[in-house]
């Protein structure tokens, strides 16, 4: 349901309802506090395996891992959500009571919802991604750590709320906030590890930020899960950019729109474990990942797009001297709303991502994946409430390449493609082809400080039985400021080593 303008604007920039899981979190670290300090006091009857002597969490044995915790704080998050739902939004829909909870389970009877896109496809994987991380931060690994959040989402479809359950939700909750999940577990573990054996304040502030239910559990249980996850020294690129957006063209139908629009944009860029380091090991889901993230100045449309992919399931390879890679499974989250229409994905593909040295000061990197997932995509309703989004299973492709001339220049190209079919759709007679395009050049200025220009495209094409077939593009300029970490362009560096 579509939650009020100034909630919305206050709990920025997690959107509608599932953006109230911040207080969620606060409601339930005040239920947790009798059941935190039975943990510490004696952890040994929640470890699913023997514990080490001070109890603590050994991420490399296990020890001291936890199933039960988690167990406990998924239902306790929640019944906190549905308290904050109740309290904040007067709307029937989450007066939930046993009865209801009841019908829903005897008679499963499973829909595709009409809620706002955001809340579909981004409110649900953050909610996922809290439920999920509360597990991994207990030590659970990653594909056990689905359990949780999978059944999470099924407790609340059957009693969060009175309307049908929907298999959108199901989806986005259950597999796409892992991989949002997972990313923002590994992001903030990075900056923990960062800080050495006793992280400032800052970095655990940081660190709860991106990854909420981490914080909780290490504030709650103390010792007991301080031992931070260890990221085995991956190459990294990582890039923050700020700056200002213009239209070059927005047509629709083949007619340009007359309005230029003009907004600041942010974005934050997370490549971990690049091919090509020598000793690093791709032995468990994620141990490469990409993250980025796109925000504007737009208080209708403050998030541009989220996208995650991750090897699931791969190894290393290389081709002569010059040439390293990784192949494999790959599980991508992608959520990429222009000002003109919507789209998002969650999907399973098989690629590569590699580095190839050109010459001795030039390298190129890449991904190539194809593969195929389940997709939302359309515009935003209008006022009478004519809604033309809708999912379906969804084949899509991504190439991305990256030139890096030496110290100085950088270069980038990426071209997605989606095709949201009519199969396994809520409306089988349509369909929706959608491409994402973008072209940019950076130049470091000196030290960490370099000015980057970007052009993007959109285009969408989409065709439903009882509407006007639709077509629509959108091309954008950027000039931004970027901040650049201490690996640079991130080429990675394997030669005479």
């Amino acid at each position: 349901m579509p939650f009020p303008d100034a909630l919305s604007r206050r709990f920025w920039p997690i959107p509608n309802r599932r953006g109230r899981a911040a207080a969620a979190l606060l409601l339930l670290a005040m239920a947790a506090g009798v059941h935190a300090q039975t943990a510490l006091s004696d952890p040994a009857p929640f470890s699913a395996t023997p514990v080490a002597s001070d109890g603590a969490l050994n991420w490399k044995t296990g020890d001291g891992k936890s199933y039960l915790i988690p167990a406990a704080e998924v239902p306790g998050f929640l019944a906190a959500l549905s308290i904050v739902d109740r309290i904040t939004i007067p709307h029937d829909v989450f007066d939930s009571t046993l009865k209801s909870t009841w019908g829903f389970v005897h008679e499963q009877h499973w829909v595709f919802d009409t809620d706002p896109f955001s809340m579909n496809q981004f409110g649900h994987p953050y909610q996922g991604a809290t439920m999920f991380a509360f597990a991994r931060s207990a030590g659970v690994p990653f594909w056990q750590s689905l359990i949780y959040n999978n059944t999470g989402s099924f407790i609340w479809k059957m009693a969060g709320e009175t309307d049908l359950p929907s298999i959108n939700d199901q989806i986005t909750t259950g597999t796409a906030g892992a991989l949002l999940g997972e990313s923002l577990f590994r992001m903030a573990s990075l900056v923990l590890e960062s800080g050495g054996e006793h992280p400032a304040m800052w970095r655990e502030w940081a660190a709860a930020a991106l990854s909420p239910p981490t914080g909780f559990n290490r504030l709650m249980f103390g010792k007991r899960f301080k031992a931070v996850f260890p990221s085995y020294d991956p190459a990294i690129f990582m890039r923050l950019r700020f700056g200002g957006e213009v239209d070059a063209n927005i047509t629709t139908q083949g007619v340009s729109h007359p309005a230029v629009r003009e907004e600041g944009v942010i974005d934050f860029t997370l490549e971990y474990g690049l091919p090509g380091k020598n000793g690093y090991e791709y032995v468990r889901p994620f141990d490469y990942f990409s993250f980025e993230f796109a925000g504007q100045a737009n208080m209708k449309n403050l998030i541009e797009d989220i996208m995650v992919r991750g090897l699931l399931y791969g190894t290393d390879y290389s081709l002569g001297e010059n040439f390293r890679g990784i192949h494999g499974i790959y599980g991508s989250y992608d959520y990429i709303s222009p000002s003109i229409f919507r789209v998002s994905s969650t999907a399973v593909s098989y690629g590569t991502t590699a580095q190839w040295w050109i010459s001795r000061h030039v390298a190129l990197q890449g991904t190539a994946l194809a593969g195929g997932g389940f997709a939302g995509a359309g515009t935003i309703p209008v006022p009478d409430g004519l809604r033309d989004y809708h999912y379906g299973l969804t084949p899509e492709g991504l190439l991305t390449l990256r030139a890096i001339f030496g110290k100085r220049v950088m270069v980038d190209l990426c071209g997605r493609e989606y095709y949201v079919t009519g199969t396994g759709s809520d409306d089988t007679k349509g369909s929706e082809q959608i491409f994402r395009g973008e072209a940019g050049i950076t130049c470091r200025l000196f030290n960490q400080q370099a000015i980057g220009i970007q052009f993007m495209e959109s285009n969408r094409h989409a065709h439903y039985q009882h509407l006007t077939d639709t077509n629509q593009s959108e091309g954008t300029f950027s000039l931004v400021y970027t901040f650049l970490a201490k690996s640079g362009f991130g080429r990675v560096e394997w030669r005479n080593q």
